[in-house]
């Protein structure tokens, strides 16, 4: 499938005030690394290889292993996550997947024990904002090259 058209060429103010979103997580306090490993799980979740192999090649950069870049999809059963990136994850999964998880009470508090109340909200924005890029990614045919 090719990209539809080039949304880009002539953004829209929805995707201008989307690249400025993009600005606000750049900034959080959430690490880089977390930020890079919530992309590629909500990438693979929704199978959006457009933003796997944007989020893999970053996550590279910065340095991140291809043992941890293989193992991502099954987190939960590998020693090498830290608990911060193993709460942010099933986060991650409990949004992506929301009808079918929700966000429980026990989830909030288990994430909370790692992030303070700002932290909590920048990870609501970072997994949102994922999820809306994976979802625009398909919608307009956009590929892995």
């Amino acid at each position: 499938m090719a990209q539809r058209f080039n949304y880009n060429a002539k953004p829209s103010e929805g995707l201008k005030l989307l690249y400025e979103m993009e600005k606000v997580i750049n900034h959080s306090s959430i690490s880089k690394t977390i930020r890079e490993l919530i992309k590629i799980r909500a990438s693979q979740i929704n199978k959006c290889a457009f933003c796997l192999n944007m989020h893999t090649a970053e996550a590279r950069k910065l340095g991140e292993t291809e043992q941890r870049l293989y193992c991502l999809s099954a987190w939960e059963e590998c020693d090498f996550y830290t608990v911060e990136e193993k709460a942010a994850l099933q986060l991650t999964e409990h949004i992506t997947l929301i009808p079918d998880h929700g966000v429980t009470d026990a989830l909030y508090q288990h994430v909370r024990r790692f992030f303070n109340e700002e932290q909590y909200f920048e990870l609501l924005i970072i997994i949102g904002q994922i999820n809306t890029w994976n979802r625009i990614s398909i919608a307009m045919g956009n590929t892995a090259k």
